[in-house]
């Protein structure tokens, strides 16, 4: 297997919203909020219109966009024997990606991520983990590890505890690791753990420009090349309508955007971007045709709702 991906099984609720909604309910535009009681996360979604009801989680994003370009791909994520369970599975399986886990019934639902997309095209997540965010060092076959080439994680599913054990053992079998920091929220909830993670147990690290400059404490972008040189390691990093950079030790490749897209959602476009890169790079093009392909991907995924090509 080419890619196994390992990430939060959460089943994505897209909902078109005005601006008022996001400052009514004391959210932070374009960025991601946990939701910790179920009770919350229902009230906000009974005034609203469902758009589309999709599996997600960033991580499968990217693995569902691998699929799609012709890679043999899997994907660990922890589901509950529920409705939204079994459409998750469904959801892998239709796309040609192998679902490595066992669902039973658990006393937590599946997790769920109240996608808010306003007129602008940004999306403000609300997400409410459910029984994805208890993944643990079990869930985690290392034989399956073994076998891929690479694994792929995201920063959504680090957490202390079960989730840290888990990705501990990941990257204790993986033949090489790539991982996505996610959201500037886990960047600064997880400072010294991700800048550990980055220096010396990922091959491959995929961030926005803010991501990387909070967890480096950049002052500016050449701050974040230099870290980049000095890291031995690659580092891609999006940077909105500035295109995309790639580091590896002293090689810098950059690429720009596409011009005249009609965007309609931001959602995926950093998933869709991780899958095009890592196709080329699992492929073994060059670094800018790596970019290329990613800004590729992500470019489709803005003119649709929804983060699934």
């Amino acid at each position: 297997m080419k890619i196994l991906g390992i990430g939060n099984a959460i089943v994505d609720v897209i909902c078109k919203v005005e601006d008022n909604f996001i400052t009514e309910n004391n959210l932070t535009k374009g960025t991601m909020k946990l939701i910790f009681d179920d009770k919350e996360f229902k009230s906000l979604l009974s005034n609203l219109k469902i758009e589309k009801t999709i599996s997600g989680g960033s991580v499968a994003n990217s693995v569902v966009g691998l699929s799609q370009l012709g890679n043999a791909v899997g994907f660990i994520g922890k589901v509950s024997d529920d409705e939204l369970g079994s459409k998750y599975e469904e959801g892998l399986k239709s796309e040609k990606v192998e679902y490595f886990y066992e669902k039973k019934k658990e006393e937590i639902p599946t997790g769920t991520c109240l996608i808010l997309v306003t007129p602008d095209s940004e999306r403000t997540m609300c997400t409410f983990l459910g029984i994805a965010g208890k993944i643990s060092e079990n869930d985690i076959d290392e034989t399956i590890i073994k076998k891929s080439e690479m694994i792929f994680l995201e920063g959504y599913l680090w957490d202390e505890g079960e989730p840290k054990k888990a990705f501990d053992k990941a990257i204790n079998y993986a033949n090489k690791v790539a991982m996505s920091l996610s959201d500037q929220f886990c960047v600064d909830r997880h400072k010294p753990h991700f800048l550990d993670l980055v220096k010396n147990k990922l091959d491959i690290t995929f961030a926005n420009e803010q991501e990387i400059i909070s967890l480096i404490g950049a002052k500016d972008f050449d701050d974040v090349i230099n870290f980049g040189k000095q890291l031995g390691k690659l580092l891609v990093i999006t940077r909105g309508e500035k295109g995309a950079v790639f580091i590896n030790g002293d090689e810098i490749t950059e690429n720009g955007v596409k011009e005249n897209l009609k965007i309609v959602d931001l959602t995926g476009a950093g998933d869709l971007f991780a899958a095009g890169f890592l196709h080329g790079f699992i492929n073994n093009l060059s670094s800018k045709e790596c970019l290329d392909k990613g800004t590729d991907m992500s470019s489709k995924v803005i003119q649709q709702i929804g983060a699934r090509l």
